[in-house]
């Protein structure tokens, strides 16, 4: 019985092409199932940014300049809980790995939590210092955008997601901006600006997903359809 198209005498031969994206399509499955997901850990802050920002903007309206400690402690809560799932998360995703690789996810997934303790720290030695209130608002703003901004870039730079890198970038140019804005101000550019941007950054990873799903999966269509014609009568 003879060979037909695209086969050979072991069985269906794939074109190079195909056998390019059939490697590069398991390389992207490898990675996702070791490395933190960025859309969950966008979700998550995009959430607690948003909320929290715009509870301490409403707050400081109503009280002519300053938020109220309750806004302060919801502020803190949505982002320890950011912060908690980041942790959590990255420590998961490098389990089920060995090596350098998984060295590498807990101590990133660590790093957050060492930052965001020393971060009271700070704001409490600038208010020892005498800063006044608008010069502490400005700083914790300021801060928060500088670590999680410094963190994606290392996180882009350990785990090779240019994604990332995109995202830390962002955050780091929204500190600026909100810095620049005052008081109030400055909570509402961090709630649309930094909030925000984490919600679209998130809705624009999930739709380049989806696409590179369905060019995958049409890729395999075709492969599968070059197959079929390959066969002869009787093959099955």
């Amino acid at each position: 019985m003879s060979s037909g198209p695209g086969t050979g005498p072991d069985g269906p031969e794939l074109d190079p092409a195909a056998s390019l994206d059939l490697i590069a399509e398991s390389r992207r499955r490898a990675h996702a199932g070791t490395e933190p997901d960025g859309r969950l850990l966008c979700l998550a802050w995009g959430v607690a940014w948003t909320a929290g920002y715009l509870v301490l903007w409403s707050s400081a309206r109503e009280l002519d300049g300053m938020p109220s400690a309750l806004a302060f402690v919801i502020f803190g809560g949505l982002l320890a809980a950011a912060v908690v799932l980041t942790i959590v998360h990255s420590v998961r995703r490098a389990a089920g790995v060995r090596g350098p690789s998984r060295r590498t996810g807990a101590l990133w997934g660590s790093t957050w939590s060492l930052a965001f303790v020393t971060y009271p720290f700070i704001i409490s030695g600038l208010a020892r210092a005498g800063a006044s209130d608008d010069v502490l608002g400005l700083a914790a703003n300021a801060l928060a955008c500088v670590i999680v901004g410094i963190m994606y870039l290392t996180g882009a730079a350990c785990f090779g997601d240019t994604s990332l890198s995109v995202l830390g970038a962002w955050i780091l140019l929204t500190g600026g901006a909100a810095t620049l804005a005052g008081m109030p101000a400055t909570y509402l550019v961090m709630a649309v600006l930094g909030g925000g941007g984490f919600l679209v950054i998130t809705l624009a990873w999930q739709a380049l997903l989806l696409a590179r799903r369905r060019r995958a999966a049409h890729a395999s269509a075709a492969r599968d359809g070059r197959t079929a014609v390959g066969q002869e009568p009787g093959d099955d």
